[in-house]
């Protein structure tokens, strides 16, 4: 994810925010090496092997091969299951477009439209589908976690669409990289159920169901939060602010 400037408050600082990301573009048009942005290849990766786990039983609209126990007193329990794992799909495919800087270099416009698909087509209506389906979940273990990971999603994603709209890019950046950690929260669970059955190891379904809810998500977030400390960038001296009794402002100089 390339570095955006951060907001730096006033009117200078609000100038800066308004303009789209600086081009960053290397020999050839690229974005830099690739090298450089080493999470890109097993994000992808990741994100095509929980797809191909996921999809396969529900292609053939069979309800008799969900992998997610169906609850008898809720008729449309499968229908709102597919529909939820479809927006969930297309969530993580525009996803991966979105944190693909070479995309966003050279074709702007295909990263505006798979960012709205993303957020309306993916994120949020995945999201709020997912709730619906939480009180009819076989297990109660995690769905709390799960329920509060879902919010999280939503109000970061409508933060980040609306930021971006404003124009207030770094802002986008920051609410968007927390979007893209709660999308990511639900490929725990599928990663304990792969590693139980590469290495044998069983974990106990109560521990596994509360990691996937909780654990997940604390993890995702504070990543998330540890990359926008590690990536942020020092407003400009440009973006500095005087008070009128003359002293600059803290918040402009990065005193913080």
């Amino acid at each position: 994810m390339t570095q955006y400037v951060e907001e730096a408050g006033g009117p200078a600082g609000q100038a800066e925010q308004s303009r789209p990301p600086a081009r960053r573009v290397g020999a050839g048009g690229s974005s830099g090496p690739w090298w450089r942005r080493p999470w890109i290849v097993p994000l992808v990766a990741l994100n095509g092997a929980f797809l191909l786990f996921v999809l396969p039983p529900y292609l053939g609209l069979d309800p008799s091969r969900s992998r997610i126990p169906l609850n008898e007193g809720f008729p449309s329990h499968y229908a709102v299951l597919v529909v939820h794992i479809l927006f969930g799909t297309i969530a993580l495919v525009t996803l991966c477009l979105q944190v693909w800087p070479w995309l966003r270099l050279r074709y702007p416009k295909v990263h505006r439209i798979s960012g709205r698909l993303y957020v309306f087509a993916g994120a949020i209506p995945s999201a709020l589908l997912a709730l619906v389906l939480i009180p009819f979940a076989a297990m109660p273990n995690g769905l709390l976690g799960s329920a509060l990971a879902c919010l999280g999603w939503i109000v970061t994603t409508a933060l980040g669409f609306r930021t971006a709209r404003q124009r207030r890019y770094a802002e986008h950046r920051k609410w968007m990289i927390y979007s893209f950690a709660f999308a990511l929260q639900t490929l725990w669970g599928r990663v304990i159920f792969l590693v139980s059955a590469l290495t044998g190891v069983t974990f106990n379904p109560v521990v596994a169901a509360e990691a996937g809810g909780w654990l997940s998500t604390l993890v995702n977030v504070a990543i998330a939060h540890w990359w926008l400390r590690r990536t942020a960038r020092p407003p400009r001296l440009g973006a500095q602010l005087t008070h009128p009794a003359g002293t600059l402002s803290r918040t402009a100089t990065g005193w913080r």
